[in-house]
């Protein structure tokens, strides 16, 4: 069986009088260890898949089963302990709390789960030096690049040890040496920490990398290649 089992899968939001259906019936299955690319113009809902995927939004009909949970048959409180347990997200804006430092934004899941401050500092330590922040522990985001604030993030993504790594245009905002090195990092890090990683992106390079290319469009997926390449956002 599929780490990932999405079946039926159906999401509409509210739009004035009427509701905008942005998944209808989608299927899809992930295997373990799988990095998958999800392309597809602006405005289809590759964001909201994810966040699906990751249980920061609820589902319409169909089922969501990521391992042995269904993600819809959880209560609230036991979503949000799975999703800081078990998923690690990087979006295309870091969302770094600009007050702390960087060591600090990569302990917060930690904290969140209230696990021990040595053990936090030890974790969020060795992950921002894998990633090259080594020297930048008490640097606050304001005084970091985009392309640090976004490994800071990665780091932080990581810090729980998640299963699942959702990444949600992860490079869509930095320069193009700077989203390559970037893709680097989260190739080396889909296999160092044996991740499964579903990444939206616009970026063909990204997507070319990835076991697998998904385009999303009419709210169902279907497998493509860079033949037909990512529209630009």
């Amino acid at each position: 069986m599929a780490f990932i089992e999405v079946s039926a899968l159906t999401k509409a939001y509210p739009v004035g009088q009427t509701r905008l259906t942005v998944l209808r019936g989608l299927d899809v299955s992930v295997e373990r260890g799988e990095m998958v690319a999800i392309v597809g113009a602006s405005g289809v809902g590759k964001s909201t898949l994810l966040h699906v995927l990751g249980g920061l939004d609820s589902i319409d009909a169909g089922s969501v089963r990521i391992g042995d949970t269904d993600l819809g048959q959880l209560p609230d409180a036991d979503i949000v302990a799975f999703r800081n347990r078990h998923v690690g997200f990087v979006f295309q804006f870091h969302h770094l709390l600009p007050e702390f430092t960087a060591l600090e934004n990569a302990e917060m899941p930690m904290r969140i789960a209230r696990l021990p401050a040595v053990e936090r500092r030890q974790r969020a330590t060795l992950l921002l030096q894998r990633v090259g922040l080594g020297e930048r522990l008490e640097h606050k985001p304001g005084m970091l690049s985009g392309g640090e604030q976004q490994r800071v993030a990665i780091a932080r993504a990581l810090v729980m040890h998640p299963a699942l790594l959702l990444a949600d245009e992860p490079t869509g905002d930095l320069d193009e040496h700077t989203a390559e090195t970037l893709h680097d990092l989260l190739r080396e890090m889909h296999r160092e920490h044996g991740l499964t990683s579903i990444i939206a992106t616009h970026n063909p390079k990204l997507a070319a990398a990835c076991d697998r290319i998904l385009r999303l469009e009419d709210g169902r997926l279907r497998r493509t290649s860079l033949s037909s390449p990512p529209e630009p956002s």
